[in-house]
């Protein structure tokens, strides 16, 4: 049997009540990401972007519609289950890194296997591995304070892959880094995750992670409307400018033009 996809989004709806105002974060969203796919979500602000994320991240849930992660829909979860599924399932790269500034960078990558409970040695290799695969070995007794920004996000990189998660969700990833190192950290946070069969939701502005887009999607007023990115052999990538148009009725947005 096939497995399901990693994330699933059918007709997703947000409404925020803010006071007497009424806000329409997300109007009908449906989206398929499969395993190993690095998709990537463009838009202004307010177009609903990170309400996106949060929702696959399970750190909110939908007004209406279902979402549904490995299979399974989260509006049906209570707090306990939804907690176990990011733990184990999700990981998270943030803009800013949010390491542990008292840890070590082994240590970061560390701890998220031992809230776990994985074995403390099984923890320890897990966490020298992913620091290698980074390239960041030698410099894994060092405190986040002691690293270049590139670094930082690379540990965070890291982390996020600690437990194997069938998905990672960054949020404007590069948005602290200068170009060139903001460039490597895209390449290792694809390459890593190719590695281990994560499936990758990036939000963000950066036009250089846009280039390295499997999908590249573009939200405006609470809805995907259009899908920009044709692939070119091998891993080099094309990006058209077209007219923004609603997808026809009927038409998945899983499916590239």
């Amino acid at each position: 049997m096939d497995k399901p996809p990693v994330v699933q989004l059918e007709n997703l709806e947000k409404i925020y009540q803010l006071g007497k105002t009424t806000v329409h974060a997300l109007r009908g969203v449906s989206l398929t990401v499969r395993e190993g796919e690095f998709t990537v979500v463009m838009g202004p602000s307010g177009s609903g972007k990170t309400t996106l994320l949060n929702l696959i991240g399970t750190l909110d849930k939908p007004t209406s519609g279902r979402a549904l992660i490995d299979g399974e829909d989260i509006a049906k979860m209570n707090d306990g289950q939804l907690t176990r599924l990011r733990r184990h399932k999700i990981g998270f790269v943030f803009q800013f890194h949010n390491l542990i500034p008292v840890l070590t960078a082994f240590e970061n990558v560390q701890l998220p296997l031992l809230t776990s409970r994985t074995k403390r040695r099984e923890a320890e290799d897990r966490a020298n591995e992913l620091l290698d695969r980074v390239g960041l070995k030698e410099r894994a007794r060092h405190l986040p304070d002691e690293l270049s920004g590139g670094e930082q996000q690379r540990v965070a990189i890291a982390r996020a892959l600690a437990n194997r998660p069938r998905i990672i969700l960054a949020d404007e990833p590069t948005g602290d880094l200068d170009t060139q190192t903001g460039s490597e950290v895209v390449r290792m946070m694809y390459e890593v995750a190719r590695q281990e069969h994560a499936a990758v939701v990036v939000v963000t502005h950066d036009p250089i992670i846009a280039e390295r887009a499997d999908r590249l999607l573009e939200m405006r007023d609470g809805r995907i409307t259009e899908i920009v990115h044709e692939p070119l052999t091998g891993e080099k990538h094309a990006i058209r400018a077209i007219e923004s148009v609603p997808p026809e009725p009927g038409r998945s947005l899983s499916q590239p033009n």
